[in-house]
């Protein structure tokens, strides 16, 4: 019996190796591509290519990405990878900025596991609640939803996921102020990404998210 469990192990672990051989490139391409579709559609028009010039910012604890993008040789804008914990779990965006403006260029969202129909409305690039960070400078903005003392309205019966998603640009912000002059001054009322799930669910003040 040891003998016969022994040797189906090493059949496994045989198979399996060879099945992420075969998976691990096709894999990374996937994640590669989904990334640099992500930079495109949040930094102005770029030459280079932003995935291969990633740096790594430590803030507050936490490292986040940051993609240079580039046009004839000169630094046009960034995106910074950025996350914070929504009603299901945690929210991935990317956030792009004018390298010369300071401004958000636009928001992509990278994946998330809100509520269809309700938080998942951070995903509608259309929306009203996505389209009030274009071109938004957070110097003269508050970055905070309104129930939280800001100036970004939430999705109906979304504040979790709402104040989430802006919290995430809020740190992604800090880490922009931080490559260009080493402070930072965004601040959201959202979760941490320290914080579970089941904190948000519990700190719930409204009957959906």
């Amino acid at each position: 019996m040891l003998l016969s469990l022994g040797v189906i192990c090493l059949v496994c672990s045989a198979l399996l190796a060879v099945v992420y051989q075969f998976t691990k490139d096709p894999i990374d391409a996937a994640t590669v591509a989904k990334t640099n579709k992500a930079i495109a559609e949040v930094v102005p028009a770029f030459d280079n290519v932003p995935s291969e010039e990633v740096s790594e910012v430590e803030l507050d604890g936490t490292s986040y990405k940051v993609y240079t993008a580039k046009s004839a040789g000169q630094v046009v804008g960034y995106a910074v990878e950025s996350s914070a914990v929504g009603f299901g779990g945690p929210i991935n965006v990317m956030v792009g900025f004018d390298a010369a403006t300071g401004a958000i260029y636009n928001t992509s969202v990278i994946s998330h596991s809100e509520t269809p129909g309700l938080g998942a409305k951070i995903t509608d690039a259309a929306g009203h609640f996505r389209e009030q960070f274009l071109g938004l400078n957070p110097r003269t903005f508050s970055l905070k939803v309104k129930k939280d003392g800001g100036d970004i309205d939430a999705i109906t019966a979304s504040t979790i996921s709402s104040r989430a998603f802006t919290s995430a640009v809020a740190a992604a912000y800090n880490v922009f102020l931080s490559l260009n002059s080493g402070e930072t001054d965004a601040e959201s009322g959202a979760s941490k990404p320290a914080e579970t799930v089941a904190d948000n669910q519990n700190n719930e003040e409204e009957s959906n998210e």
